[in-house]
């Protein structure tokens, strides 16, 4: 057989593999077929923002933020065309995209079926203010800043620990816990505090040691005064995580602790010494 004619039989077996094994030609086929039928415009008016897609490198960079791995349930509100369910996805989390656009709910689902994702991605058609989230692990979004404050009651309703991304907009008075500025815009992570404000009574789990803390708190910035008449130093809220110093006589106390089941399980140090505490609201 001559060379020339070897080789475009070669290429037309090496397409035809391609196509029945689902590799590289034919992912592209199916994508093509998706857009095919299809194919949203960028600034195209939504029920409550224009649609506009977040650049892929910058999608990618929210997801690093978010520390996204697979035992996370990311949400993303305002899910467009997927990518960010698909990204999540593809890091092995189960991902789930709100969107009200009958047309980018099919173009979704489509893109989702054509990179073999259906397991762990899935679009819901619904209204991304009406819709529960409640499981989430992860939250992003790119709306404007006065539906991320319709949001933001949710959002901090949620689990102590979840992580919520927004690329562009920031949360009013809630300050991020971390910014990132790339070439295709800035994106905020907030993580989501535990509600601590008020007083709580920390007791010994195996002694009579015991002492009170009034926290006054703002977001996961948080302040506080001993039962002895000392202010808390060094404090920092991170989710459910907690931990202050404070002086008591000569002595310098570090809690460290955490807030699981209403209660915080802590470690109260002094003086080099480590011991079990448990605090509970008063």
């Amino acid at each position: 057989m001559p060379h020339r004619e070897a080789r475009r039989l070669a290429a037309r077996l090496g397409l035809a593999a391609a196509l029945v094994l689902g590799g590289p030609l034919a992912h592209a086929g199916a994508t093509a077929d998706c857009t095919g039928s299809y194919t949203p415009r960028s600034g195209q008016p939504g029920k409550d923002v224009a649609w506009i897609p977040t650049a892929q490198p910058l999608v990618d960079r929210m997801l690093q933020l978010a520390s996204v791995k697979p035992t996370d349930v990311v949400y993303d509100l305002g899910a467009g065309d997927g990518r960010i369910v698909i990204a999540a996805a593809k890091l092995g989390a189960k991902a789930v995209g709100v969107e009200y656009n009958p047309q980018l709910v099919q173009l979704a689902r489509c893109l989702i079926g054509a990179d073999g994702l259906s397991s762990r991605a899935q679009i819901v058609q619904d209204d991304l203010f009406q819709t529960s989230f409640g499981d989430a692990t992860v939250v992003t979004l790119f709306l404007l800043p006065e539906l991320d404050m319709r949001l933001r009651p949710k959002l901090l309703a949620l689990t102590p620990g979840t992580r919520i991304v927004s690329h562009a907009y920031l949360m009013g008075d809630w300050p991020p816990d971390q910014r990132i500025i790339t070439p295709d815009g800035m994106a905020y992570l907030w993580i989501v505090p535990a509600r601590l404000d008020g007083s709580w009574t920390f007791r010994s789990r195996h002694g009579k040691g015991q002492f009170m803390v009034t926290f006054i708190q703002a977001y996961q910035q948080l302040r506080g005064i001993v039962d002895n008449g000392s202010t808390l130093a060094d404090t920092r809220l991170s989710g459910a995580q907690v931990a202050f110093d404070f002086p008591d006589g000569a002595d310098l106390t570090r809690v460290t602790g955490r807030f699981e089941g209403g209660r915080i399980v802590a470690t109260v140090t002094r003086n080099g010494h480590a011991s079990d505490y448990v605090g509970t609201r008063s």
